[in-house]
């Protein structure tokens, strides 16, 4: 028994948007550009935070930790704002934790590389470590965020370049570190404050050393020996 073959039937097109429509996005768009310009501050003062933050640690490690919690927390801020908030569609509750993990994960690759490359002067052992390491964590972080099949993007031919980037960038570096400690460049991330304060002490015991402590005021009244009545310089009676 032979069948008939079916005809494939044409999928619908969607209805073109109608001006009215088109006139509505434009001023959601335009009702949400304020709220995306703040996510995106919120990105660059979190990570600015943070790369402080990880660079001067071991300075004070209680003082930049809050710092660093700071930045993550306008960071995080910034991202739900940016792609939960505004998301045109409503997200999952698995999408919204791996969002928010891997947001976090970036805001420190992030740090870590802007912050080891500007204070690379000043700290070249730590910063040498901290570039290759924002390096790969922003690189991961990023595709798991963002790319739907995040692992065969990581361990792809670009993430095989990005690993060859980050071993020269470290050896480099690592080469790079001792002669820059050598010649002290950049400003001093000392503390030199209380050295300042030891110093002007120090002036001012010599200066209280100098002074004559034996020495008084002279009264404008006071008649010198030589301009006594009677009493001539040249020894005329």
């Amino acid at each position: 028994m032979s069948t008939s073959p079916r005809l494939a039937t044409p999928t619908p097109t969607p209805p073109h948007s109608t001006r009215g429509q088109r006139r509505s996005d434009s001023r959601r768009e335009g009702a949400s550009l304020p709220w995306r310009y703040l996510g995106y501050v919120g990105y660059y003062v979190g990570a600015g935070l943070i790369s402080g933050a990880v660079v001067h640690h071991p300075m004070a490690p209680a003082r930049y930790s809050l710092i660093a919690g700071s930045g993550v927390l306008v960071f995080l801020l910034a991202t739900v704002l940016n792609d939960l908030i505004l998301a045109t569609e409503r997200q999952p509750l698995s999408r919204i934790l791996r969002v928010l993990g891997t947001s976090t994960m970036l805001s420190f690759g992030l740090g870590m590389l802007s912050g080891g490359m500007q204070h690379f002067a000043d700290l070249p052992e730590r910063c040498a470590v901290l570039i290759p390491l924002g390096i790969v964590l922003s690189f991961v972080a990023f595709f798991l965020k963002e790319a739907e099949r995040p692992w065969r993007r990581i361990f792809s031919l670009m993430g095989l370049a990005i690993l060859v980037v980050t071993a020269l960038t470290f050896l480099g570096l690592r080469h790079l570190a001792p002669t820059m400690a050598a010649s002290g460049g950049g400003h001093s991330h000392s503390d030199a404050v209380p050295e300042k304060e030891g110093d002007g002490g120090q002036e001012g015991g010599h200066d209280s050393d100098t002074t004559d402590p034996t020495s008084q005021p002279t009264s404008p009244n006071a008649v010198h020996p030589s301009k006594e009545p009677g009493h001539d310089d040249g020894h005329q009676h």
